[in-house]
């Protein structure tokens, strides 16, 4: 925010490092529990605007006119001496400057807004709630959390937090992080005695968090944080390597010269557009500079035709000719579409993050995704808790992951081992209670912060090793659970699976809240949870013991292996080979469930603990007590196991890559329809293959994992390292795949992912950083949406560049060809004035091309495989399209200009006709007008055909096909602007022929009669060479490659509960064993 901008400084009695937080929240008027409201949000919005630094972003219209206005005043620039022609020429150029410059102009500013969504975001508690926003939205006041991996959106003045250390080098030059502590007392210090490195107690905006959490007050926004002042101070940009001018650097007194021919490279690039932008935009500039190259040439050729005798009209025509093999609205057609679709994806809960992303996701043939909170609902409830020796609780009727009110629960005794597999057979997926005759169902007490008019109950007996276990679970764990009074409901903020185990202890009364302040428990340090060994261990003393007790949660087969003894108390057992197997049987039966099992473990610990220098990891979690296993539900999103099913059919292949046991994994898999219910069909290579867990798959060298039949669907205890090598061993498959991630260490299989999708209500800024997009909502139906998109959009870019350079191939046949015609004088008659030539290119072209952009996706776009990437929009189909279309539409107003000049015109092309209106011109302004509008005509039809590039346009959706018998009008009205832009498009040829004065003497064109005829029988003869064009590539299977599924052997489809056919991009794709080999 800049200090200019006349919103409120950002003024304290003290700087808030020396403030307390009381002081910091009753100053801002803040709650340090549950934030600000919202009138209080959008009062301090108005107050100190947005959380940016000047110079951030903004498009610059100036920038955005030059682009517009540059191109087209080359052609004013040769000097038209006429003043009817230049005057028309220069309206056509400004309108067509203020059309062009309005739309893109917008449709910057939009990419500009949604740029801005892409950025850091911010984790802030607003009401009560967690809210995730963008860090520009972020006010003095909010109440922040962060963590590892985030980026501090503002300067915070931290209330809590534990093993909080920031890489602060970018405001101190320190390369070592600073650890934070949130109780230092700076009350008597100033900022001047104070550097910013030593204020342990505050976290500044751009700073990273390396380790640890924390909560924290904003208290400096935009230009007033500690790096806003830096920018103020230094404002300006840095240049790329080897552009330096001095002499000390690179080639010594060369470096100079090479700096600034180096810079001058670089200005010429950025503005032609060859530097910058996303791969397609490049490859569009390149193929516009291939034009221009082709346009003089074109010119060439009318002045060598006219022997070099460069007249006014010469001149002019030779422009125009240029200009008709040039498609000038490309390039902002492309810009609108592409702003088009980050609307819509935005809509659909997605950001892109990189432009080149919309072009990427059309092509994804695999996408590898997380399975908490994108494949399920991330909302945990605990629904079994074993407890060696005391039996297994199981939770009933809970349909609120963060009420502890709701349910019940019942104890019944443990499964024994030999009974494990018909136990498995009767419950494997009743997740309700033990249905036993010994079981017990007890009433719910209230946590410790219900009030009591809410429920009245009984509660449980809590048994020692309840109290163990419970005290582990609720400790160790860095969610909060609350009652709010007043809107009477409970609130639960942080991570699903440390919320559903604080729930489970406030259930019996153990909540962390009512452990730390009623029994005396305080926190001495923190190892926070780390997805390479996937356990997380704290350590807390209660006062008056003088023994510290270390409590560990974590994955089953990384704790076991760190404990020494089962139970506690009387049911206390050494863990030997034989009580391992049955702890691992009982985590089986509780993972075939569907259920996410943990481990809780604890020990007691003698050595002192120095907050500030905690003991090695590895010193702390060894030589520990297993208490028991805990089954956490997190049931599949509704909207998954039909998103899957949709991959299948559009030929894209959905991997699950998780931290979870093989059997939780296995069993969500095959209710989302990503693995076969029966997998007895399969050959028993294949059926091994689809489902690993990583260190089996980590063990495989990369031969061996190329010569499996189909790469592993499900890999469970997933690492990092796992999804980079699995990215690999899809690329060498030659597929296209896009990745989920959300923690700092997903950021590198992000980044070698051809998608990298972060998550934007778990993921850490790293992981955002390092992502194409961002979703919103953290769902995998968003990914298939954006996949839907990236479709569309890349079908619409298709779409336009074919109707644009069709156009452009059937001008240059017309006026290429029409050279010939010369006059008694020996001049060429030009079949269209130039003036036709600028209006057909300016404005009939650029609307239609416009619509197309903005087509909606076909009814089949997810029923055929991807594209080719490779190839790019520029397929063989669309090569050969444009040639066909073109010449087919050339050569019917060609024929149009022969009849009417040769036919009854009797070959009189009169004398001097390019330069205006004489007696002996009758005809060859009737046969021009006719032309023009024919081929206005014919490019505004060839929109509506080019909707779908192989389909019927009196059959363009099979959809509306069914439900009416001619859906011909239905279908071109679903895309209105189309409709429109057509419609009025061909009525405006008739002002045009008609208009005295405008005809003659502007047009070089006069009113016909019989002439109509031609005109209309050409878009009859056009559109049937374009029907039967089309009935031939369906027919003939050409191109179908590019477009059309095809089915093979017999292989598994995702989604579906049986086999079915597979699809490949092409028949000569093959496949093996059956199943496809991706």
């Amino acid at each position: 925010m800049g200090k200019s901008q006349g919103y409120q400084s950002q003024e304290y009695p003290k700087h808030p490092f020396t403030l307390s937080s009381k002081e910091i929240s009753d100053y801002l008027k803040t709650n340090d529990q549950t934030g600000l409201n919202k009138s209080q949000v959008e009062e301090a919005q108005k107050s100190y605007g947005p959380n940016k630094l000047e110079g951030e972003g903004g498009v610059q219209w100036y920038k955005v006119l030059l682009k517009q206005v540059l191109v087209l005043a080359m052609a004013l620039s040769y000097g038209v001496t006429d003043y009817v022609e230049g005057g028309v020429i220069t309206a056509v150029i400004v309108l067509n400057v203020a059309i062009g410059f309005y739309q893109e102009f917008q449709a910057e500013k939009k990419m500009d807004s949604l740029r801005a969504l892409s950025s850091p975001s911010a984790a802030v508690i607003r009401d009560g709630h967690v809210v995730t926003i963008p860090s520009g939205e972020v006010v003095p006041g909010d109440l922040v959390q962060i963590k590892t991996g985030d980026t501090v959106p503002a300067d915070l003045r931290l209330i809590d937090g534990m093993n909080l250390e920031c890489d602060e080098k970018i405001l101190t030059g320190e390369a070592m992080p600073v650890a934070k502590d949130v109780k230092m007392d700076f009350s008597n210090n100033t900022e001047f005695e104070t550097g910013v490195g030593d204020r342990l107690n505050m976290a500044y905006s751009s700073s990273t968090v390396t380790m640890g959490r924390a909560k924290g007050i904003v208290v400096f926004t935009g230009m007033y944080t500690e790096i806003g002042k830096i920018a103020e101070s230094m404002q300006g940009k840095s240049r790329k390597a080897n552009r330096s001018l001095s002499r000390k650097k690179g080639l010594g007194s060369l470096q100079p010269a090479k700096g600034v021919l180096l810079r001058i490279w670089d200005g010429i690039g950025q503005f032609l557009g060859l530097t910058v932008g996303t791969p397609l935009q490049k490859k569009l500039s390149k193929l516009a500079y291939v034009l221009f190259g082709c346009a003089i040439l074109l010119a060439i050729i009318v002045f060598g035709v006219n022997q070099f005798n460069v007249t006014k009209e010469v001149a002019i025509y030779a422009i125009s000719t240029g200009i008709a093999i040039i498609p000038e609205s490309l390039i902002a057609v492309l810009t609108i579409t592409m702003v088009v679709g980050m609307t819509q994806m935005r809509k659909r809960r997605v950001v892109i993050r990189q432009l080149s992303a919309l072009e990427a996701l059309g092509g994804v043939t695999n996408i590898c995704s997380d399975k908490t909170g994108t494949l399920t609902q991330g909302q945990m409830i605990t629904r079994k808790a074993w407890l060696p020796g005391v039996g297994m609780y199981a939770v009933d009727d809970a349909d609120d992951a963060a009420d502890p009110t709701k349910g019940n629960v019942s104890l019944g005794p443990s499964p024994e081992i030999i009974k494990i597999e018909s136990e498995k057979k009767g419950i494997q997926f009743d997740l309700g209670r033990e249905d036993t005759p010994n079981s017990s169902t007890v009433k719910l007490a209230h946590a410790d912060d219900i009030p009591a008019k809410n429920e009245t109950g009984q509660v449980p007996e809590v048994t020692p090793e309840l109290r163990e276990f419970l005290q582990s679970t609720a400790l160790c764990n860095l969610a909060s659970v609350r009652y709010d009074q007043q809107k009477n409901e409970w609130q639960a903020i942080g991570d699903p699976t440390e919320i559903a185990l604080q729930v489970f202890a406030h259930r019996f009364s153990f909540g962390k809240k009512s452990l730390e302040e009623e029994h005396a428990w305080t926190e001495l340090a923190e190892y926070p949870f780390d997805s390479s060994i996937k356990r997380m261990s704290v350590i807390y003393q209660q006062d008056g013991s003088g023994q510290a007790q270390i409590f560990t949660k974590g994955a089953v087969e990384r704790v076991i292996d760190l404990c020494t003894n089962l139970g506690t108390g009387a049911n206390q057992r050494s863990i030997t080979s034989v009580v391992k197997e049955e702890v691992l049987a009982q985590m089986n039966l509780l993972a075939e469930q569907g259920l996410r099992v943990m481990a809780i473990a604890q020990r007691a610990f003698d050595a002192s603990i120095d907050p500030h220098s905690p003991p090695p990891r590895e010193s702390i979690e060894e030589e520990l007590t297993l208490l028991g296993l805990v089954g956490l539900y997190d049931p599949p999103r509704l909207e998954t196991r039909g998103a899957v099913r949709e991959c299948t059919t559009a030929g894209i292949k959905v991997h699950m890559l998780t931290g979870d046991h093989p059997s939780t994994a296995a069993a969500i898999a095959r209710e989302v329809g990503i693995l076969p219910a029966n997998t007895a069909r399969l050959a028993e290579n294949t059926a091994s293959s689809l489902v690993k867990t990583a260190s089996e798959f980590d063990a495989l060298t990369d031969a061996e994992i190329d010569s499996m039949p189909t790469l592993p669907l499900v890999i469970a205890r997933c690492a990092p390292s796992t999804k980079t090598r699995m990215i690999a061993a899809l690329h060498r498959r030659r597929a296209f795949c896009a990745m989920t991630g959300d923690g700092v260490n997903d950021a590198p299989s992000l980044q070698s992912a051809d998608v990298g999708i972060a998550m934007g209500l778990t993921g850490s800024d790293v992981a955002k950083g390092a992502s194409d997009i961002v979703l919103t909502d953290d769902n995998f139906a968003s990914i298939v949406a954006a996949i839907e998109e990236g479709r569309r959009m890349f079908d619409n870019i298709q779409k336009f560049i074919l109707h644009l350079l069709t156009s452009n191939i059937a001008e240059v046949v017309l006026l290429i060809v029409g050279l010939g015609f010369q006059d008694e004088a020996g001049f060429s008659v030009f079949p269209l004035s130039p003036l036709q030539i600028l209006w057909i290119n300016m404005l009939t072209s650029s609307f239609p091309a416009f619509g197309l952009g903005r087509e909606k996706a076909g009814s089949d776009i997810m029923h055929r495989p991807p594209h080719d990437t490779k190839r790019g929009v520029f397929s063989w189909q669309i090569i050969v399209d444009m040639t066909v279309y073109g010449l087919i539409m050339g050569a019917c107003t060609l024929l149009t200009f022969v009849i009417i000049v040769y036919g009854p015109g009797g070959g009189e092309l009169g004398v001097d006709c390019n330069r205006g209106f004489l007696s002996r011109c009758d005809v060859v302004f009737r046969a021009r007008a006719a032309v023009f509008a024919e081929l206005t005509w014919l490019i505004l039809v060839s929109a509506w055909e080019f909707k779908s590039l192989r389909r019927s346009m009196f059959a363009l959706d099979p959809e509306t096909k069914r439900e009416r018998r001619f859906p011909f009008f239905t279908d071109i009205y679903n895309n209105r602007f189309l409709f429109y832009a057509v419609v009025i498009g061909a009525a405006s040829v008739f002002p045009a022929v008609y208009i005295p004065g405008l005809n003659t003497k502007v047009f070089k064109h006069m009113g016909i009669g019989w002439e109509w005829a031609l005109s209309v029988g050409a878009i009859v003869i056009f559109v049937a060479g374009v029907e039967a064009w089309k009935a031939c590539k369906r027919r003939f299977g050409w191109f179908a490659g590019e477009e059309e599924v095809e089915e093979e052997k017999l292989g598994l489809r995702q989604g579906f509960v049986s086999f079915s056919k597979s699809f490949s991009r092409s028949k000569s794709m093959g496949s093996e064993s059956g199943v496809e080999k991706v």
